[in-house]
């Protein structure tokens, strides 16, 4: 996810002006110590942000927003959203369909979740592995593929028809049956977000707010340990 830079150097001039030739030795030094700790109040909100916007998510999202602090050497300190996570979290921000890990949306059906709303990991493997599961399309009378994860039914468990015969109604997917299988997880197409971060409008907010108070702090920090 692309950070904008978001310059403070006029808000540093304005103040330049007023100090004295020994102040200013010192000013170096204070913005990046300032630059440091507004860097943190925006990685605190964007954290926050995280929290507020996305239901209940994991500890990893909630964990994706880095800082690097501003050095004497360096005036500058950068948030960003770690690379992991920046991959499936840029969409929240510049709009699109969500990245998906693979081909196909995991929608899962009649199968646990863990706390986080997702599949646990290794789910997938473990389904494969047992002999009245498999994974592909069911093609329906229509033409209609449905792709994902399915059970076949118990044997001698298919219920029978209105007319008594036996019959392969066990289950059905959007109102078609499915010869009794289950559908357990369904494969479908990246959907488009519908929630936006505003990861960007938030950081300027946050250093346009922040910035002079910090400043005015690291600077008579400064002053008082030059002394």
């Amino acid at each position: 996810m692309a950070t904008p830079f978001i310059s403070v150097s006029s808000n540093v001039q304005q103040l330049r002006r007023k100090l004295t030739m020994v102040q200013r030795d010192q000013l170096p030094f204070a913005v990046a110590q300032a630059l440091t700790a507004v860097g943190k109040l925006v990685q605190r909100g964007e954290t926050e942000q995280i929290g507020n916007k996305f239901k209940n998510p994991t500890p990893f999202t909630r964990n994706s927003v880095g800082m690097r602090a501003a050095r004497k050497s360096s005036q500058e300190a950068m948030v960003f959203i770690k690379t992991q996570a920046a991959r499936y979290l840029a969409p929240y921000e510049s709009g699109g369909e969500h990245v998906l890990n693979g081909k196909a949306l995991l929608n899962p059906k009649d199968i646990r979740k863990n706390a986080y709303g997702q599949l646990s990991r290794g789910t997938l493997a473990r389904l494969k592995a047992r002999p009245d599961v498999f994974i592909g399309k069911v093609r329906f009378k229509d033409g209609r593929e449905v792709n994902g994860v399915w059970q076949r039914p118990p044997h001698g468990e298919r219920r029978r028809g209105r007319n008594g015969s036996r019959g392969n109604t066990w289950n059905k997917v959007d109102g078609k049956r499915t010869g009794g299988l289950k559908l357990l997880i369904r494969f479908g197409d990246a959907l488009p977000v519908d929630i936006h971060l505003g990861y960007h409008d938030l950081a300027g907010r946050l250093v346009h707010r922040n910035f002079n108070r910090e400043m005015g702090r690291a600077l008579a920090k400064a002053l008082v340990t030059s002394r």
